[in-house]
């Protein structure tokens, strides 16, 4: 028998739990993008954001690769791709993923070049969500993930063929720590592939370059990058060189980032649609500007470096 008082008190508690979700969201969108005295850690950013991601079918949060992307999903899974070149996959490879996301490049991966895949990441529920896609996706067998850091990786020295990380090592603190550790892990003859971003080279006149450094400080604390990863392209290279690398190989292809990504959220409103509405203001205010002024401050790279044999 189930009295007037018991169900009063089950309603309740099955409206404060969905209520109190979204009074912590909410709090915690406010903190990140409107606070202006505090930061957020890598992980409670990307467990608040959740599976809020850029791609319509997908669950991708790279910028996209633009070059010949009409869409943010072509644009994602062609970064992915781009980078799996760039490393030079090979059927009997493993491959260790540092910050693997929702784990949808190691599934494209795995079908499509037949690698065996070891992830790490430090974002809980990111890794419960990508481990269920790839039991759904059949394979598990292929793909192992695993809540871990890539300063600290739990892994054998000389266990894998090829270190990936797409669009994450400048959150790593510091990046310098995870560029050791790769080659600790790395075989010799290896290759590590990354997809990272930096500072971009000062522009002429003193008031460009104070909109860069500002535009640069904000999205550091606001996206949690610590200052020792604000580096150039030739600082990168030393920081390898000094892990052990050779052949390293230092590209800027922000022209194929930031101009598609911003041309394609002006054209399809879904893609700030799916952002929770405190996040889409930021983003709606950029697109009154040109990307040349909006991404001004930041450089996208794709790095290659091998390990001597």
């Amino acid at each position: 028998m189930v009295t007037t008082g018991s169900v009063n008190e089950e309603h309740q508690r099955m409206i404060a739990g969905p209520t109190a979700s979204r009074l912590r969201e909410t709090w915690g969108y406010l903190r990140w993008f409107y606070w202006p005295f505090g930061s957020m850690s890598a992980r409670d950013i990307y467990e608040l954001v959740s599976t809020n991601a850029f791609s319509n079918d997908g669950l991708y949060l790279n910028l996209g690769y633009w070059k010949d992307a009409a869409t943010i999903d072509e644009a994602c899974q062609g970064m992915a791709r781009l980078l799996a070149e760039t490393a030079g996959f090979g059927p009997d490879d493993t491959v260790l993923d540092v910050g693997f996301g929702f784990g949808d490049q190691d599934m494209f991966w795995a079908a499509t070049y037949g690698v065996r895949i070891v992830g790490l990441n430090i974002t809980p529920s990111q890794v419960e969500t990508a481990r269920r896609r790839v039991m759904e996706r059949g394979l598990a067998d292929r793909i192992e993930l695993l809540e871990a850091s890539a300063t600290d990786m739990p892994l054998e020295p000389a266990s894998v063929d090829k270190v990936v990380g797409l669009e994450c090592a400048f959150h790593f603190d510091t990046r310098e720590r995870f560029f050791h550790e790769a080659f600790r892990v790395l075989r010799p003859g290896g290759r590590m592939a990354l997809a990272d971003v930096v500072p971009n080279a000062p522009l002429p006149g003193g008031l460009a370059r104070r909109v860069q450094r500002m535009n640069w400080n904000t999205f550091s604390k606001k996206y949690s990058v610590p200052a020792a990863n604000a580096d150039s392209h030739d600082a990168y290279r030393a920081k390898l060189e000094s892990a052990g690398f050779r052949d390293v190989r230092i590209e800027s292809i922000r022209h194929h980032v930031y101009p598609g990504l911003h041309a394609y959220m002006k054209r399809d409103p879904r893609m700030l649609a799916r952002f929770h509405p405190l996040a889409r203001f930021p983003y709606k205010m950029t697109l009154f500007f040109s990307p040349e002024h909006v991404y001004s401050a930041y450089d996208y790279i794709l790095v290659s470096a091998e390990k001597p044999a």
